[in-house]
């Protein structure tokens, strides 16, 4: 059958995993080869390397200079953690979750800190809550980007300026591709491995000048691990907030991080980031505008995201399987792809509907994607062709 002919083309880079992300084009272990190894993080070498980390990720993201950035352990996991039981307590809060990460953290907030005051406004996946019923007299915890359900705030103007409470975002797959309204935020949480590709175990907590404030003078009622505390006697530690880390960091990490600042500065910063993002976002729309069996996931095209593109199958014969049956043909396609070594971990996350998930951040090229969605016509070819012979 021709349309099952195997595509002449293949992918330069298969890796489409949405963490640990692609390295950047042309990366090799020699990026690496001025790491501090053996080094104390805390000997001059390490710190000023970490100190570049910072200086470098508020340069490329536009974050102001009044705002704290601090590396912390546990990656964007941690980074959030911090902020939720440090910060959490001092009044009301109003919790979005439209996906898991986001359901995550109103577990969190709910089951473990077993705060009273709570609201919780939740969407299916592909929607988001209603933003407008938001109380900004509250402190308010949300993703800017859904990773798992690719879709995202549209921008920061239902955010109150004048608002009494925090803004905490988790913006791991936002961070480097999507334009963060700092001024609307007070907590931005994002870890290495994302859009510039880094490594794991690594977060980057941003902190405003109210969000300093209220460190310090809240103290919350519970106690806190040594790794969340980020204040000493009533003030904040400022060595956190200078490379001075918590705890051992690991070097080569740090070298891989600085190696993708470098590599996105000379790009032309966090513009020319989103501009990668959103060109390889173009791409995949104008395939699925045209393939009647694939369709995004995210309802609205305004909130649509550009890193975590995440995809269903809408072929009838396929949408009249029973649940497991869908499922089953979706991790075919992705098991198919993986097997021709075209595309790797695309598969949807574990809690998401059954489909697909391609990640389409900065470090990705579009003439791969282009490559790409050759091949996903030919595994859904090879996978139906097989569901009529079942039939």
């Amino acid at each position: 059958m021709a349309d099952l002919a195997t595509p002449g083309r293949r992918p330069v880079n298969a890796n489409y995993s949405s963490g640990p992300c692609a390295k950047r084009p042309g990366w090799t272990l020699e990026a690496l080869k001025d790491a501090a190894l053996g080094r104390s993080h805390r000997a001059k070498i390490g710190k000023t390397k970490l100190l570049e980390a910072i200086e470098l990720t508020r340069e490329i993201l536009g974050v102001p200079a009044d705002y704290r950035i601090g590396i912390v352990p546990a990656s964007d996991t941690g980074a959030v953690e911090m902020a939720l039981w440090s910060l959490l307590g001092a009044r009301g809060v109003d919790l979005l979750a439209w996906e898991s990460f986001g359901e995550g953290w109103v577990t969190d907030v709910v089951k473990q800190l077993k705060l009273a005051d709570v609201r919780t406004f939740t969407a299916d996946y592909g929607d988001l809550p209603d933003l407008t019923r938001v109380d900004f007299d509250r402190d308010v915890v949300f993703t800017w980007n859904g990773t798992t359900s690719g879709v995202r705030v549209p921008d920061g103007n239902w955010i109150d300026a004048d608002r009494k409470g925090l803004t905490i975002c988790d913006a791991t797959s936002a961070a480097f591709a999507q334009d963060l309204d700092w001024a609307k935020l007070d907590v931005v949480t994002f870890s290495w491995q994302k859009v510039l590709g880094g490594e794991a175990a690594h977060g980057m907590l941003i902190l405003s000048p109210r969000a300093v404030g209220r460190l310090e003078t809240y103290k919350p009622a519970w106690p806190l691990p040594k790794i969340f505390r980020m204040t000493k006697g009533g003030k904040l530690i400022d060595g956190i907030f200078v490379g001075e880390t918590i705890n051992t960091p690991s070097m080569l990490a740090v070298e891989d991080y600085l190696d993708a600042l470098h590599w996105a500065k000379a790009l032309g910063g966090f513009k020319a980031l989103e501009a990668r993002a959103d060109a390889n976002l173009a791409v995949l729309a104008k395939w699925v505008a045209k393939t009647p069996w694939i369709d995004f996931l995210a309802k609205s095209e305004a909130t649509r995201s550009n890193t975590s593109v995440c995809l269903v199958v809408v072929d009838p014969a396929v949408k009249a399987l029973d649940a497991d049956g869908q499922a089953a043909f979706a991790k075919g396609l992705a098991t198919a792809l993986d097997k021709a070594g075209v595309a790797y971990d695309i598969g949807a996350y574990r809690d998401a509907p059954p489909g697909l998930r391609i990640w389409a951040g900065a470090t990705i090229e579009a003439s791969d994607l282009e490559i790409l969605t050759e091949w996903l016509d030919w595994a859904f070819a090879s996978q139906k062709a097989g569901l009529k012979k079942a039939a």
